[in-house]
């Protein structure tokens, strides 16, 4: 017999009354192989036919259940077919409709390929928003029947739709395929809300509680699909996070001109990889704090902390506000932190006492003012700390009374600086002597170094820097001047020269530096600074063409200081004597060895240099450290006792004003730039004393002992406390600094590989994470480009990896990986510049580029998924060859998300990333199964707990698409939510393979 077509063969079927599987074999005679059933349309073809009556035809239904159950039909063709079925005035027939898709609803399926997977989704979301039509047509009759007083049939029905929604929507792989669908068809997505909103409303007046609680689970179900990633459970169990503890007191000690935003996402970045609910987070920076302000030392480091509690953290906050969900909620966030702070009593006794008043008064306030905290909570938790205040240790009576607390005097600056900024910003030439007033009162007692801690706390410092610059190129020519201005004029200059170098020993030389312009001439100070002064790292050549300026100059200097009395100061060109000084200081010394000078006759030169102008002073001993360096042992003499002459000061009644207050500022200059030459050469200079430690954290190495042992040792202490303190911070710096980032990573690592004991492990990364802070970029180069290949490849190293430190070596990496990169787009912040960056590796050599690589990533991008045959080119990427097995697999299998997102590959970060990558899918796809495979596992487990969607800006972009085939034969890492949050789902092609691993689940 001869059939023309399905619809004919369906009617010839019916008309026999074949059995099903009868009606199977004939389909089967009638159709031969070639298309299949799906592209014949066969399950939409028996619905037409048999829905045709007003109740539907059991035979044809028959025939097309017997094709569900022997795989004839998808089961995305047949939700197709059902969504297009919408007169729902014939129960019979949706009431067989609704028990079709009973048989499959949960456990959906698709093993085609991925375009198959895709329609899969888009026909569950199509059957989706059939189910929600059908529920509130149902709904509506069933108000109908209510009226008219015949409830029953309306209600099974409605019953029946409900119960076929919740089957549906209660599994997660459902959820998670409408997920991807939401994606791939907005439209229909917006539909099906439209759908909710409507069902609500006839839903709302239904008098039968169960039925109405039904519908409410499956709209909450419903509107739970966008949000399926986001749900992360916190932290209750933990009451502390060292590792926000660490990164507070590292940014207090070492950061505070660093950028609050930068700040802010650190923060929110540690947050949200740790699940740290808000109040405790909060209570976490308000301890550090306070800690840091009870160990800072005395001096500048209490004031820096002072301001960064009261300053720039309520400003840290205000900006962590607006990152959480709602005004109101982090208020009584803010409100519970201080009520768990308040319980501290000891802590905040001990604060009080160090800062002789009420911190947590000045605290309430600030937050107060930022809108952190309403009027009534301050009032309260003020009136608390009041009562608790009465039983603290009282003070022995008269001591520290009269002095001003140093947060009174921080929030009274703040607004002086601004005040200062618009003094500095008027013409100079107008009312100098008026300027130098101001900057005379700048001078005296702590002033200064309040002044600009709070600048530097609240982000004006670098603008306050500039106003110097300014002032300072002004100051340095003035031509027909009489003695008055031109004195004036020389204390402008030597007042802004010194509050420069101040600002660039305390807070680094970035703050002084301008932004590069093309053609602009360059301050004079930025170029002394740049060429001729002494930094933490930096050597100096004192041959250098800086030190070596015009021979007439240099001659007619050198008369100056050996015959004159005293310095001139009428149309002096400051900028040139400074620049002139060092080849002076040459002549003299040489002059001096040789002996045409006599000690008597140095003693007067050095008088004159300082005897006016304190900068000449330090430009002098600038020069002779870079001087010292250079020689022999026996013949340092000369050099560092003219250096001893310069630092005393001269007891002269013939100065310029404000003297003793210049001297003091130039003393601690001095002293700040030699310390490295007089250690390396061991010897002591008496540098007048302020009373005040100037540099607090200086010489901390304990001399004689191997830096790998002071490492382990520090390390050691740290893990037991459970916190790393301001000096510890400061040692781990010095170290990094000693031994490399190689070898710092490398030697903390191994000591996190020794513990054995699963609460050490997870402190251990809390801390390391917090210490690895002071230079993460750097140190995530390392890790992951470096010491993690190292040990995935080797096996005889696998057996370190095993649980609990490989967990928490797994927690580390990704946590390292996540911060590098979501901040290595901005700027690397201060204390990250000031570091000297060895050449680690070349990572180019890391993942190759070519000259003909794009046009290989053209091809293999244009090319089919499946394609396995495209570019076999290992040699591309060289992580596929740190695994044998697996070397010959074909390029095609490294494209991955962010090839896509055409990332730049020649960042370092990237590279290794990308690289990292390779090797963990390398490693899944290999034979040979071990810890180094359980690790992978972990890794990715972090990453998926970590992030919120691996999308667009995530570090799984980096991941071939071809590993989420891999990991979801890892029995932890088969979960539909799993495969939503690995793959990126911005893209097409990213949500292909994610439909096609869960349709396979």
């Amino acid at each position: 017999m001869k059939v023309v077509n399905l619809k004919q063969a369906i009617l010839q079927a019916w008309k026999e009354r074949w059995s099903d599987y009868q009606w199977a074999i004939n389909m089967k005679k009638f159709f031969p192989k070639g298309a299949t059933w799906d592209i014949l349309n066969l399950a939409d073809a028996l619905l037409e036919q048999a829905m045709i009556g007003p109740s539907p035809n059991p035979l044809i239904l028959s025939y097309l259940k017997y094709a569900i159950s022997s795989q004839m039909v998808s089961y995305s063709s047949v939700l197709t077919a059902i969504s297009k079925f919408d007169d729902f005035s014939r129960d019979l027939c949706v009431q067989a409709l609704l028990d079709i898709m009973d048989m499959f609803c949960d456990r959906l399926s698709c093993h085609g390929k991925a375009e198959e997977c895709i329609g899969l989704c888009r026909a569950l979301l199509s059957a989706l928003h059939w189910l929600l039509r059908c529920t509130a047509a149902s709904a509506e009759r069933l108000r109908e029947g209510l009226e008219a007083g015949t409830p029953a049939a309306g209600e099974k029905q409605l019953a029946m739709c409900l119960q076929r929604l919740e089957k549906t929507l209660s599994s997660t792989k459902n959820r998670a395929l409408l997920h991807i669908a939401k994606l791939e068809e907005a439209s229909s997505w917006t539909a099906i809300e439209h759908s909710l909103l409507k069902l609500g409303e006839i839903l709302a007046n239904l008098s039968n509680p169960q039925l109405r609680s039904q519908a409410e689970q499956c709209g909450t179900l419903i509107r739970s699909i966008p949000t399926m990633l986001s749900v992360h459970a916190e932290q209750m169990h933990k009451t502390g996070f060292p590792t926000v503890h660490a990164v507070i007191l590292l940014e207090g000690t070492m950061n505070l001109t660093g950028e609050t935003q930068s700040l802010v996402e650190q923060l929110t970045m540690v947050k949200r990889m740790q699940h740290i609910p808000t109040p405790l987070f909060v209570l976490e920076i308000w301890k550090a704090c306070f800690v840091g302000l009870i160990e800072s030392p005395e001096g500048t480091e209490e004031l820096k902390w002072t301001a960064f509690t009261f300053l720039k953290i309520p400003q840290v906050l205000v900006k962590l506000k607006k990152y959480s969900h709602g005004d109101k909620d982090f208020t009584e966030d803010v409100n519970c932190a201080f009520e768990f702070l308040l319980k501290l009593t000891p802590l905040l006794d001990k604060a009080d006492q160090r800062c002789n008043c009420d911190c947590t008064n000045f605290l309430l306030q600030e937050c107060g003012k930022q809108g952190l905290l309403s009027e009534a909570s301050v009032n309260n938790l003020m009136a608390k700390r009041k009562a608790d205040r009465e039983h603290a240790p009282q003070q022995k009576s008269g001591e520290n009374a009269n002095i001003q607390p140093n947060i009174q005097l921080i929030l009274r600056a703040e607004p002086t600086v601004t005040n200062i900024l618009k003094t500095m910003d008027a013409d100079h030439s107008k009312s100098p002597e008026g300027l130098l007033g101001v900057l005379g009162h700048m001078l005296s007692g702590k002033s200064l170094d309040l002044l600009l801690a709070a600048a530097a706390a609240t982000g004006k410092l670098k603008s306050f820097a500039r106003k110097f610059i300014n002032l300072n190129e002004f100051t340095t020519y003035g031509s027909e001047e009489s003695t008055k201005p031109a004195s004036v004029r020389a204390l402008l200059f030597d007042i802004s020269f010194l509050m420069l170098c101040h600002v660039a020993q305390t807070y680094g030389s970035e703050v002084i530096l301008s932004e590069s312009r093309t053609g602009a001439e360059v301050p004079f100070f930025e170029t002394w600074m740049q060429t001729c002064m002494p930094e933490e790292g930096k050597i100096l050549n004192p041959d250098h063409p800086c030190f070596r300026p015009d021979s007439t100059k240099v001659e007619s200097l050198v008369a100056l200081l050996n015959n004159s009395s005293e310095m001139k100061l009428v149309q002096m060109k400051w900028h040139e004597a400074c620049l002139s000084i060092s080849a002076a200081i040459l002549e003299i010394l040489n002059a001096w060895e040789n002996g045409v000078l006599a000690f008597e006759s140095i003693q007067k030169i050095t008088d004159n240099i300082k005897g006016k102008v304190c900068s000449l002073a330090v430009c002098a001993v600038a020069w002779l450290v870079a001087h010292v360096r250079m020689l022999g042992l026996d013949e340092r003499e000369k050099s560092l006792q003219m250096i001893r002459q310069l630092a005393g000061p001269l007891f002269s009644e013939n100065t310029l004003q404000f003297y003793n207050e210049r001297v003091v500022i130039m003393n601690s200059i001095l002293e700040r730039m030699c310390a490295d030459v007089l250690q390396q050469t061991a010897t002591q200079i008496k540098f007048p004393s302020t009373g005040v430690d100037t540099m607090p954290y200086w010489n901390l190495l304990p001399p004689k002992r191997p830096i790998k042992e002071v490492l382990t040792d520090i390390f050691a202490k740290v893990l037991e406390k459970g916190w790393v303190d301001s000096r510890s911070i400061h040692i781990f710096d010095t170290l990094l600094h000693m031994g490399g980032v190689y070898w710092f990573c490398n030697n903390l690592i191994k000591e996190l590989l020794k513990e054995t004991r699963k609460e050490h492990t997870l402190r251990a990364v809390e801390l390391l994470y917090s210490i690895f802070c002071l230079d993460m970029q750097q140190v995530t180069l390392v890790l992951l480009g470096h010491i993690l290949p190292g040990l995935l490849t080797d096996s005889s190293k696998w057996h370190s990896l095993m649980d609990p430190p490989g967990t928490a070596l797994a927690k580390l990496a990704v946590w390292c990986a996540l911060s590098s990169y979501s901040s290595h787009k901005g700027q690397a912040s201060t204390r990250q510049k000031k570091r000297h960056r060895e050449d680690i590796e070349d990572y180019i050599s890391l993942f190759p580029l070519d000259d003909v690589q794009p046009s290989k990533l053209m091809r293999l991008l244009s090319s089919n998924e499946d394609d396995a045959n495209i570019l076999s080119s290992p040699s591309c990427f060289p992580a596929l060859h740190l695994l044998r097995p697996t070397a010959d697999r074909s390029m095609s299998s490294s494209l991955s998300a962010s090839q896509l997102h055409t990332v730049n590959m020649r960042d370092p970060l990237n590279r290794v990333l990308a690289n990292l990558f390779l090797l963990i899918s390398s490693i899944l796809g290999s034979r040979t199964a071990g810890p180094h495979t359980q690790f992978v596992q972990w890794f990715m487990e972090e990453c998926v707990d970590c992030l919120e969607q691996g999308g667009r800006g995530s570090v799984l972009q980096f991941m071939p698409f071809t590993t989420v085939s891999e990991l979801v034969k890892v029995s932890a890492m088969s979960s539909p939510k799993v495969v939503l949050a690995i793959t990126d789902l911005s893209l097409p092609l990213g949500r292909q393979v994610a439909a096609k691993a869960i349709a396979a689940l």
